[in-house]
């Protein structure tokens, strides 16, 4: 039992508060002779560093007179998901958040050791966006136009030309606006802008009409800069029970239809910034009261999510007229639950905008990303392409059968579109309305020539490909590719088309139709869709005999493909479980953009090894490269984890690095922490960065990526003495292997 004296000090270094008296006296008669009254000295801010906030609002007692907010005090009651507030005692339910709550998963401010906790309300968020704006004006051209529309329960329209007063349209945030209402309200209605005019650095007759809310930014610099920093959150109060409300849909809306009658078919960017999910008017994903959860996976699939279809058919009409304008829509979601990205995503996927999901503002994540969207390149130009259109011509012998990235049809008919479509297809041309030097389309063809038509020895087929776009110095660029490869007899010449497979492409190719597919079908479909075309593709390029599974082999260019499938099956493009329906269309919306290396580290993440038996090495993405004895560093693209062996993390806990005679222990430490920072600096979006060790929670970041050839069932198999088991029923990569095996060779198959 520690002496009173150590329990008044750790209650002083944890909630700063000194207590006159440690054991109270039970009645007031005896209080009163105590002669020292029961009094504390409180020092309210403490500095706690092992205390980070935690980025949520608290729970507050649902009884009006009492408010108190939750805290280790209060009884639980876990099953029923109740609390009783140990103040006066009222029953009261846990909000949706904490529906994952037990004895084993309590939130922070459940633990004891948290009797003090500091929350995080999101006016500091809101500071945050503001700085980021701020900020972003900075990297701007000075002729860049800008506007600015702020959004709660009613959706602010600022007028940005007028001097020392701040004046704004205010639309209300339930009803659904046509572009002519719009136009008609902002006093748009007089003929748009042509193209030329609207060009920045010409000289202007007349002020034109949208100047009222689109201003270049050397003008209106300080104007913008102050009105962003007086933002205030929404007046409107938000009572206890209930989200606030957020008219999203209406506010998007406006910006369309601001953009569309003034400068249709100019490079020009909305960018959405938003801290939750829209709750009122058209486009609404959930509803104000926060009893009712916002849609998870299980209830698209009960057909239970009620706002669902009308939002996403607001949000894709709003989509489809902006491409059709050459806009691009950013979104950028921060907040610790779902803000509406499964409704929204149409947005950003269809007019090539970015999207960026965080838990708040305030974090790097966030800010650094936001950043990295104004990077210039060598030139000192933009990295960012507005209003593009791709056109693809083939040779007779083929058609295109499709594409797959941030596009949207053209739908322009022609002889070289096939009638089989594979992604958005039925046309030779998309429009692509926000473009950056890494997008990349997959791009789908069929050859049609006919069987009984052979190509001439030697012949070749050809594409070209020719992209027109507004460069983002506001210069109309066009660019052109062209490319031809052999044809060959598959009868005859099977090994050259063998030989000159590229898995990697394949895989990525394969990959982007699955994802593709997802957003329309069943998972499981999907999923044996894919291994249909794994079994063929074996058996077609395999070397085995009839019925015998051990005979089977793959040249060195089919090698590397099973395994690229078995970990995309594994992948969050195709596995809903334990992510929510906004995770998963974030992930794919990033997926069907990146270009190829990216695209395989997201379906097969890569994984480092360092310890003192050598330099830095790549390593198999498999539980028996967990050793205690090395530091692994894992990319999977939307995270960095660093991972410290058992031995490793027992040194480092021993204090071994800070020891001049352990040198080399330090430099191993800091090796990956180096090479960690290089990926997060270099990357769009940036990734979420993890530093885990053995035993920690986070290290599900890895152990769920790994292939498990080494689980709880198969732990004392003989010879195994390496590696760390995995606690699942998955399949690990060998007895996906067998099966494959088994499969490619059947006849029945």
């Amino acid at each position: 039992m520690a002496t009173y004296l150590e329990f008044i000090q750790q209650n002083e270094e944890r909630d700063g508060v000194r207590f006159s008296w440690n054991v109270w006296p039970s009645s007031r008669l005896e209080a009163t002779r105590m002669v020292v009254p029961l009094a504390c000295l409180l020092t309210p801010l403490k500095e706690r560093p092992d205390l980070p906030p935690v980025q949520y609002e608290p729970v507050l007692c649902s009884r009006t007179t009492c408010k108190a907010i939750l805290n280790p005090l209060c009884q639980v009651d876990y099953r029923a998901k109740l609390w009783a507030c140990n103040f006066c005692f009222q029953r009261n339910q846990f909000p949706p958040a904490y529906t994952g709550i037990s004895e084993v998963n309590q939130p922070a401010e459940l633990m004891p050791q948290f009797s003090t906790i500091e929350y995080v309300i999101q006016e500091d968020d809101l500071q945050a966006l503001k700085e980021s704006l701020q900020m972003s004006l900075s990297l701007l051209p000075p002729d860049a136009l800008v506007g600015l529309i702020t959004f709660g329960r009613m959706v602010q329209v600022h007028e940005l030309s007028c001097e020392g007063i701040s004046k704004s349209y205010v639309f209300r945030g339930t009803k659904d606006l046509t572009a002519k209402q719009i136009q008609d309200m902002l006093g748009l209605t007089k003929p748009a802008m042509p193209m030329q005019q609207a060009r920045p650095g010409q000289p202007q007759e007349q002020p034109f009409v949208s100047g009222r809310f689109l201003q270049p930014i050397h003008k209106i610099d300080m104007n913008l800069t102050d009105l962003l920093g007086e933002l205030q959150r929404d007046p409107w109060p938000v009572t206890q029970g209930k989200r606030p409300l957020r008219s999203t849909g209406v506010a998007l809306s406006i910006a369309v239809g601001l953009l569309e009658g003034t400068f249709p078919n100019t490079g020009a960017r909305i960018m959405l910034f938003t801290g939750g999910p829209p709750t009122q008017g058209p486009g609404m994903v959930v509803g104000d009261e926060l009893k009712v959860p916002i849609r998870s996976w299980h209830d698209i699939e009960k057909d239970n999510a009620r706002f669902m279809k009308k939002a996403t058919k607001h949000y894709e009409m709003l989509a489809n007229r902006t491409a059709t304008n050459g806009h691009c829509i950013d979104i950028y979601a921060c907040a610790l639950d779902q803000t509406g990205l499964l409704e929204m995503k149409c947005c950003a996927n269809l007019t090539g905008g970015h999207m960026v999901m965080g838990d708040s503002f305030n974090t790097s994540l966030f800010k650094q990303t936001f950043q990295r969207i104004f990077s210039k390149d060598f030139n000192g130009d933009f990295r960012m392409a507005f209003g593009a259109t791709l056109e693809v011509k083939t040779s007779r012998e083929l058609k295109v059968a499709g594409a797959i990235g941030p596009c949207v049809s053209l739908n322009v008919k022609g002889p070289c579109v096939s009638e089989n479509e594979l992604g958005v297809g039925g046309t030779s041309q998309w429009k692509i309305c926000g473009l950056d030097p890494t997008s990349t389309l997959g791009i789908y063809f069929e050859v049609v020539n006919q069987h009984n038509a052979p190509v001439p020895q030697g012949g070749r087929g050809a594409i070209q490909f020719v992209t027109q776009y507004q460069h983002s110095s506001t210069q109309r660029r066009i660019r052109v590719t062209t490319i031809a490869r052999n044809w060959a007899d598959a009868q005859s010449q099977l090994r050259h088309i063998e030989a000159a497979f590229d898995q990697e492409a394949a895989a990525v190719l394969m990959a982007r139709l699955g994802v593709f597919r997802a957003e329309s079908e069943e998972g499981p479909d999907v999923l044996r869709w894919l291994d249909r075309q794994l079994i063929r593709l074996c058996q077609k390029f395999g070397q085995y005999n009839k019925e015998d599974p051990t005979s089977f082999r793959l040249s060195d260019s089919f090698s590397l493909y099973p395994q690229f499938m078995f970990h995309l099956r594994r992948s969050p493009f195709l596995q809903v479980f334990n992510n929510s329906p906004d995770e998963s269309s974030y992930y794919r919306h990033h997926f069907a953009r990146q270009d190829l290396t990216q695209s395989l580290i997201m379906i097969q993440p890569i994984l480092y090894s360092y310890s003192f038996q050598g330099p830095p090495e790549p390593v198999l993405l498999d539980s028996s490269s967990i050793l205690a004895d090395r530091i692994l560093l894992m990319d999977t693209f939307f995270q960095i984890v660093i991972y410290l062996g058992e031995t490793i993390a027992q040194w480092r806990k021993a204090g071994y690095q800070d020891m001049p005679e352990y040198e080399n222990f330090k430099h191993l430490l800091q090796a990956p922490l180096d090479d960690a920072q290089e990926i997060l600096q270099a990357r769009f979006p940036m990734p979420r960065y993890i530093n885990t060790e053995h035993g920690g929670s986070q290290a599900r970041f890895l152990l769920s990526k790994v292939n498990p050839s080494q689980t709880h069932n198969n732990l004392y198999a003989w010879g195994q003495e390496t590696g760390a088991p995995i606690l699942t029923d998955d399949v690990s990569l060998q007895v996906f292997m067998d099966h494959l095996k088994k499969l490619a060779v059947s006849s029945a198959c």
